[in-house]
């Protein structure tokens, strides 16, 4: 009897730990069709467990936001403060327009820091694959001071997870070209600056969303109500504009809204 249920135990599958599973497919660089689902998001916290399909994406403040995916945590644009929560991000990505943007001090136990930015004279080349999570980046130009434009000085980095695609443009100052917007491939969920000003002006940037398709926008890098309202004027009529109220959403590539949105969350350090 004892070697029976023995036997029985063995045939029992295990599953592999959520880091080491393999990440549902996305469609970042396919051919995309329609995408069908209901459109509702909802609140969260960052502590709690995400199905394999989710990700969850909360606004830190700034430029800076969480990406949680299979047991993994990025934060984009990181400059060191996250808040009173106890969390040390799997990846940080950076971009050096401005110090709200990077940090010269990292943790040294966060195992993977990405910069955006061109050292020496290259481009920043980041194609990371971290099983639940791949992160990869697409340089732009940046305009300089004195000192003139800076090639590649700037990282549109996406994030591939859940089967979503998500993109953060960074400290955008052009229009990508068309060999950019290829590399950058179809996008579900972009978070996009609409200063108007720092970066890409607001009609450019209108453009650029309205190309690059996305059922979810969100704005960042906004210096009061002006300035995202300004933006949200421009992109009403072939985006609904939702001011969710929420600091953070759960998406899954199922439950992507009907219609291209433009969420607003609310900046709010994590705790």
């Amino acid at each position: 009897m004892n070697r029976i249920l023995f036997a029985l135990i063995l045939l029992i599958p295990v599953a592999p730990p959520a880091a080491a599973q393999e990440r549902i497919p996305s469609h970042c660089l396919a051919l995309a069709g329609d995408i069908k689902g209901a459109s509702y998001v909802h609140l969260a916290s960052y502590a709690e467990a995400l199905a394999p399909d989710e990700v969850r994406i909360a606004y830190i403040d700034h430029a800076s936001f969480l990406i949680q995916a299979g047991g993994l945590a990025a934060v984009t644009d990181f400059t060191g403060a996250l808040g009173g929560a106890e969390l040390v991000p799997d990846v940080v990505t950076m971009n050096n327009a401005h110090t709200t943007h990077f940090t010269y001090v990292p943790d040294p136990e966060i195992r993977h820091v990405l910069g955006g930015w061109a050292q020496g004279g290259v481009a920043a080349d980041h194609d990371l694959d971290l099983g639940m999570m791949r992160v990869r980046n697409v340089p732009t130009d940046v305009r300089g001071g004195f000192e003139g434009a800076r090639a590649d000085g700037n990282s549109i980095f996406i994030f591939e997870a859940g089967g979503l695609c998500i993109g953060h443009l960074g400290h955008l100052h052009h229009k990508p070209d068309d060999a950019q917007f290829a590399a950058i491939g179809r996008l579900d969920v972009v978070m996009a600056a609409v200063d108007g000003g720092l970066t890409l002006d607001t009609a450019s940037m209108i453009r650029v969303m309205q190309r690059l398709k996305a059922r979810v926008v969100i704005p960042m890098h906004w210096f009061g109500r002006g300035t995202l309202d300004r933006f949200l004027a421009g992109m009403k009529g072939e985006f609904d504009v939702v001011d969710t109220g929420l600091r953070e959403i759960t998406l899954s590539l199922h439950r992507l809204p009907s219609r291209p949105q433009v969420m607003v969350l609310e900046p709010g350090r994590l705790d």
